[in-house]
């Protein structure tokens, strides 16, 4: 059995297949002990079949967390002497060119928990100068003193020989402290993005690994029983017999990666740093897989939460990028290409100093969480809004299964604004039905900004793209974004609020590694200001290539079968990473013997011009190792026949919309069939989700029962 597991702030989404259904639970995240909330979701889904093998695919917010309220291990810093500062030093950029006072977050290592040591690795790889065995003991004894947790080793040109970094790291390692070597999670140059990205690794390690390792031990505790759990529970793989499956070993717990793909616990532990983006991935993931299973060529993930909205443009294939800050900190691992904002259902609303009304990005969480949730909350959220509003309803949230307290949301709000001091109140909302309607409005605001970045502001028209949107709030806000946009359409899925958990459950497992090379590529001018690349020197340079993917490529299977997987089924993406010489960043293109001319035609996408007459130069190599997992039937077309609108109807009440309220039907959506199509004003509620249709906006069921929203004509 398979149960994919997305912990968000507010709700803990856990989704299995049975069959060709799917079966979704909400459950209240746990935020004192995350492990808590996806056990409790995971054993009421698995009660049906006790003692089966159980994976369990996490999306997990864990490093997220830790690294945005600086919650990690005491970290020791080890790198070429000389160099101990360079991660406080960093780059000469200036986010913010005019502010004079700004201040930079401190670097997660200070000054004193960082050692150099005296060795040197030439940039063409040789060794010029290896550590001794005395500053070696000296080092050990200086580390295991100083109270660290974890350690972070970084050395210059470590990615053309990692020979001293081997070297150091052995000795290192006979402290019993997780050990993160730059060597083997970022073997790239850029040395500040390198010590960067490890640093912010061994930060993560110690507080990732104890959460997975007891995950998995309570999980085989709890739920089976049998002799193979006490196995898993202790890391063993159980024995397996000739009708398992091969894509990889049973009863096992794996990880959601920012990249998109799936990794064993183990791995997460080592490389937690892989895992920072890693609950926004599933939904990109699903909805990459929906798009193309309707023929969408261009859409929009959204995806809004209840701590934060998620966006991500995908002209096909979702993107990746290796140019990541988190928590003003670089992260060079690739990451899909989202982009978020601290706008939820969960976010708080407050007035600053100047009387304007700030929604977000702090969030009620799961505790206390939103008034209406009556589990402690007394500040204005925009799921409280939404509830004054009309647009959720109190008795159908969670199937009725969990009742909300519109009365205790009336009496908050005004206390809210009678807690104002009196020189904001003249320009703040004066009743709760007003500060409502300003809430839900400086929320679409924040997220119609985010959409607006990952589209205008990279020279897409948002005209031509269809959102497709989800998350427990999601469907609340997205014919408003789609109206202010003036987007194609939008597109709610079955089971929106568990989506991001479906896009876990069916994402493949995936190694992505990669190797800096720093060569210039072969090539001579033509008459023409082109560069002819059809030189025997150039197809040698070919060659050469292919020799070095094939080697990065044996590694990385090798890996993969030490963790017992069967690569038989393997897909194997090459990339290089190509920018113009003189230049400072890189384009990734595929890799093929027209890899120039890709490049120019990318590089004319991404910046407007190209120079095909510039030599280039070839960075790294990068290369995916994806590994299928099961996934779900073909979407199949409805059998059902078709049924009026008009009998999943199960209410009529008032809702706001366009500055009034308006007597709106109540759809469940479980009863709507395919074809059924209905105007609005609507609000569609169903077990995960409620979805909000305004006046201007025509609903349709669509043959895989998705709902399309379109606007009217004029």
């Amino acid at each position: 059995m398979r149960i994919a597991v997305d912990t968000g702030g507010t709700f803990t989404d856990c989704v299995t297949l049975a069959g060709s259904e799917v079966r979704i639970l909400k459950v209240f995240s746990t935020p004192e002990d995350s492990a808590r909330g996806i056990l409790e979701g995971v054993q009421r889904l698995a009660s049906d079949v006790p003692g089966a093998p159980l994976d369990i695919i996490h999306g997990t917010t864990v490093g997220t967390n830790s690294l945005l309220e600086r919650r990690g291990a005491r970290v020791a810093l080890v790198t070429t002497a000389g160099f101990e500062d360079l991660i406080e030093i960093g780059r000469q950029n200036r986010p913010r060119l005019y502010d004079l006072n700004v201040r930079r977050e401190p670097p997660l290592v200070p000054r004193a928990m960082r050692w150099g040591v005296r060795e040197r690795v030439s940039a063409e790889g040789s060794v010029l100068a290896r550590p001794s065995p005395r500053d070696l003991n000296r080092l050990t004894v200086a580390i295991s003193r100083s109270g660290a947790e974890s350690v972070a080793l970084c050395f210059l040109f470590s990615f053309r020989n990692p020979e001293n970094e081997r070297r150091v790291a052995r000795a290192l390692r006979n402290l019993g402290l997780p050990v993160s070597v730059s060597h083997e999670i970022l073997p790239e140059f850029r040395e500040y993005e390198r010590t960067s990205t490890v640093t912010v690794n061994a930060f993560l390690a110690p507080r990732l690994g104890t959460y997975l390792a007891r995950l998995a031990q309570e999980v085989g505790r709890r739920l089976s029983g049998d002799s193979d759990t006490e196995n898993r529970a202790a890391g063993k793989t159980p024995k397996r017999g000739k009708d398992s499956a091969s894509h990889q070993p049973t009863g096992q717990v794996y990880v959601m990666q920012s990249s998109g793909g799936i990794t064993t616990a183990a791995r997460a532990a080592r490389e937690p740093v892989r895992t920072i983006l890693s609950g926004p991935a599933g939904g990109v993931v699903a909805t990459a897989q929906l798009a193309k299973i309707l023929g969408i060529k261009r859409a929009i993930s959204f995806d809004m939460g209840g701590t934060s909205t998620d966006v991500c443009l995908l002209d096909g294939p979702p993107r990746t990028t290796h140019e990541t800050i988190l928590a003003d900190l670089p992260i060079a691992v690739p990451v899909l290409d989202v982009h978020s904002v601290g706008a939820g259902g969960g976010s708080l609303a407050r007035v600053d100093a100047g009387g304007a009304l700030r929604v977000g990005p702090e969030s009620a969480g799961a505790v206390p969480g939103p008034i209406c949730y009556q589990r402690g909350g007394s500040r204005p959220t925009v799921t409280d809004a939404h509830l004054l509003l009309g647009r959720l309803d109190a008795d159908h949230f969670l199937d009725g299964g969990f009742r909300l307290d519109a009365e205790k949301v009336e009496k908050q709000f005004l206390e809210f604004l009678h807690r104002l001091p009196q020189h904001l109140r003249k320009q703040s909302p004066k009743t709760p039905l007003g500060l409502a309607q300003r809430i839900v409005a400086v929320s679409n605001a924040a997220m119609e900004r985010a959409l607006r970045v990952i589209s205008v502001e990279r020279g897409y028209d948002p005209r031509d793209f269809t959102l497709i949107c989800f998350g427990g709030a999601g469907g609340l806000h997205a014919a408003d974004l789609a109206r202010s946009l003036g987007l194609a359409g939008v597109i709610v899925p079955r089971h929106p609020g568990a989506f991001s958990a479906l896009g876990i459950l069916f994402s493949d497992i995936v190694r992505d590694v990669s190797q800096s090379v720093l060569l210039t590529i072969p090539g001579s001018p033509r008459a023409d200001r082109t560069t002819s690349y059809s030189l025997p020197t150039f197809g040698k340079f070919l060659k050469s290539l292919s020799r070095r993917f094939e080697s990065i490529e044996q590694s990385a299977l090798a890996e993969l079968r030490q963790e017992k997987f069967k690569c038989e089924r393997v897909r194997i993406l090459r990339q290089l990473a190509i920018r113009y010489v003189g230049q400072a960043y890189e384009l990734s293109v595929p890799f093929s013997p027209h890899f120039p001319e890709l490049f120019h035609s990318a590089h004319e996408r991404a910046y407007g011009h190209a120079q095909p007459d510039r030599p280039l130069e070839l960075v790294s190599l990068q290369v995916r190792l994806t590994l299928p997992t099961p996934k779900p039937p073909n979407l199949e077309k409805s059998a059902d026949p078709p049924r009026h609108a008009g009998k999943a109807v199960v209410k009529h009440k008032p809702v706001w919309f366009d500055n009034r309220f308006w007597r709106t039907p109540l759809y469940e959506r479980d009863r709507l069939s395919a074809g059924a199509t209905f105007r609005g004003p609507a609000i569609v509620a169903e077990y995960s989700s409620t979805t909000a249709i305004p006046p201007s906006f025509k609903c349709r069921v669509d043959e895989h029962l998705n709902l399309r929203l379109i606007q009217n004509a004029h």
